[in-house]
């Protein structure tokens, strides 16, 4: 442990001055400091805390604050600092009691010489400014919610950072030319699309507001992109950032409502995006594998919307119109973040049109892939060993060291070490394929999921269901898990994926599978869901499923046949 203090002085030139004169570290050694005022924070790190006093307070947009905390320790050394620093800012984001008006020039992921120990030590740090009052929550539930989670400060690793840097220099291009093309990043679940996304909008909207007065870091990765010159570009630009999920649009909405220089209003569906008057300057897709083709709607009026968008922005209700081209039609530059491996439905942009806009991004090096594993702890070896078994390969059993991977044969063992490892460590939750017909829809008193006994409904509401208070006793689907992080996932195969012994294959069984517009034939554009299209669809759900623990992933599967088959690639629970 190190020896951290904190010392809290006012916001003001007189006391700054007594603080430099009263102790050699306040202006010549690294430090992290936090100015305060009403329900603002702002959090920096400087080797001359004094000076960088004087710079704020010369600073008009920070003259609103009241009190100035510094964090000092006579071990700490600038790259110590950047990482507390870091620290600090996505806690206090994800914390959501004080607004972080930080600008965002990149925080990134840096090693250094015993950086685990004085990560240690950081949680000393929080826990005294919690006890002052700076910090409303623990650290396990400021970690486990959204607003951390999806925070647009979160450091990245390098391919993010190489992909955020190589975007803003190419989308800066297209500006200076007048000319626009898709960009498209490229990544596996878990390698951090979502976050890239995320940070992007906020990059953009700090890089239009900065002015001369803010104090850019020469460290910070995009301190280049803070001149006037890149803000003038970009002047009145209007940004906006479509999510097809509504689950994981209402966890970004929120995110966006809790951040400085971020709106909610940015966020989209695809729909208000097609119906916008407005028309956007840049457009960031998440999910991009997610937004729709011309399909049988989930209702009458979104049957209806499709047909009113296309007619507005194309003048005729063609079929081949898709979400993507009503986004084209409202913006002139758009970022995609895509995995056409997690295609779910036949609704979702077919395969090749994702290939196609690929091949474009690629040709004009607007691609940008990520492959570093950010989420699950046994790293890209086991999304790549999952991968594989879902499309029916029978690889080597392969073990993951350090990450807690088993196979039940007791659905309600699972179900008690879900509760248990939610207890300690919080998001465990139960998911499962769409195997099972969803009743309690109709009457709350009915159950959805029957197994070994134990009596579960399917996620009863379709907004933020992992934080929500019942979640632990009942069971996600495919529309409220995908895009989000659990600690622990126990993934439930249903009866609506098989095994064949004899020729040794998957197969479906379509009367056990009840995502009707999962299997529903496209008649508008002349598209069969054959059993071979459904096995895709229904492998990419569970692909989705088992890669979504952080820490662990359990498994329980229902076919007798498919189970002595998975046994042997999971270890077995004891």
């Amino acid at each position: 442990m190190t020896n951290s203090r904190i010392e809290r002085i006012p916001f003001s030139e007189d006391a700054v001055r007594v603080f430099a004169e009263s102790d050699p570290l306040h202006k010549n050694w690294p430090v992290v400091y936090l100015l305060e005022g009403g329900a603002q924070v702002y959090v920096g790190e400087s080797l001359d805390a004094s000076s960088r006093m004087r710079q704020h307070l010369a600073n008009p947009r920070k003259s609103s604050f009241e009190a100035v905390r510094v964090v000092l320790d006579n071990t700490y050394n600038k790259s110590v600092c950047l990482d507390l620093e870091a620290f600090l800012i996505n806690a206090l984001n994800g914390d959501g009691r004080l607004n972080v008006t930080n600008l965002n020039a990149g925080i990134v992921d840096r090693d250094y010489y015993d950086r685990e120990r004085y990560r240690r030590s950081f949680l000393d740090v929080f826990e005294q400014l919690r006890a002052a009052g700076v910090f409303d929550r623990r650290i396990k539930e400021i970690e486990n919610s959204d607003l951390f989670k999806l925070s647009p400060f979160k450091a990245l690793n390098a391919d993010q950072a190489v992909a955020i840097e190589g975007i803003l220099e190419a989308l800066f291009e297209d500006v200076e030319k007048g000319s626009a093309g898709p960009i498209v990043v490229q990544g596996d679940p878990g390698t951090g699309k979502t976050i890239v996304g995320v940070t992007l909008a906020k990059l953009l909207q700090d890089i239009k507001r900065a002015d001369e007065a803010d104090v850019i870091d020469g460290d910070s990765l995009f301190s280049d992109f803070f001149t006037k010159g890149y803000a003038d570009q970009i002047a009145g630009y209007r940004i906006g950032v479509v999510v097809p999920q509504q689950s994981l649009r209402a966890s970004i909405k929120r995110v966006f409502r809790n951040t400085l220089g971020l709106q909610a209003d940015m966020v989209l569906s695809p729909f208000e995006v097609g119906a916008s008057e407005n028309f956007y300057d840049i457009l960031i897709v998440d999910e991009s594998h997610r937004l729709n083709r011309r399909s049988n709607q989930p209702s009458a009026r979104l049957n209806q919307r499709f047909r009113e968008i296309n007619e507005r922005l194309f003048g005729s209700d063609d079929v081949a119109w898709t979400q993507l081209d009503w986004i084209r039609a409202r913006s002139q530059h758009q970022i995609l973040l895509l995995d056409a491996g997690q295609r779910v439905k036949p609704a979702d942009l077919p395969e090749d049109a994702l290939q196609h806009v690929v091949a474009i991004a690629r040709h004009e090096d607007r691609h940008f892939p990520l492959a570093s594993q950010m989420r699950v702890l046994a790293g890209q070896d086991y999304i790549d060993y999952v991968g594989r078994i879902l499309h029916g390969a029978q690889p080597s059993r392969v073990d993951f060291p350090g990450y807690d991977l088993r196979f039940f044969n007791d659905f309600g063992q699972m179900h008690d070490e879900i509760r248990l490892r939610d207890a300690e460590h919080g998001l465990a939750r139960l998911v499962a394929g769409f195997a099972w017909e969803w009743r309690s829809r109709r009457s709350k008193d009915l159950f959805d999921i029957e197994i070994d006994g134990r009596k579960l409904r399917w996620n009863q509401t379709d907004k933020d269901w992992i934080s929500s208070e019942t979640s632990l006793e009942e069971v996600g689907s495919i529309h409220t898990v995908q895009g989000y992080d659990l600690n622990y996932a126990g993934v439930i195969i249903g009866p609506d994926l098989r095994f064949d012994t004899g020729a040794g294959r998957l197969y479906i069984d379509r009367n056990s599978y009840f995502d009707k517009k999962g299997k529903e034939n496209n008649s508008a554009l002349g598209i069969t869901v054959t059993d071979d299209d459904l096995l895709e669809f229904i492998a990419a759900v569970y692909f989705v499923l088992l890669t979504r623990g952080m820490r662990g992933t359990y498994l329980y599967v229902h076919d007798l046949a498919l189970g002595d088959h998975m046994r042997k690639f999971f270890p077995a629970a004891r």
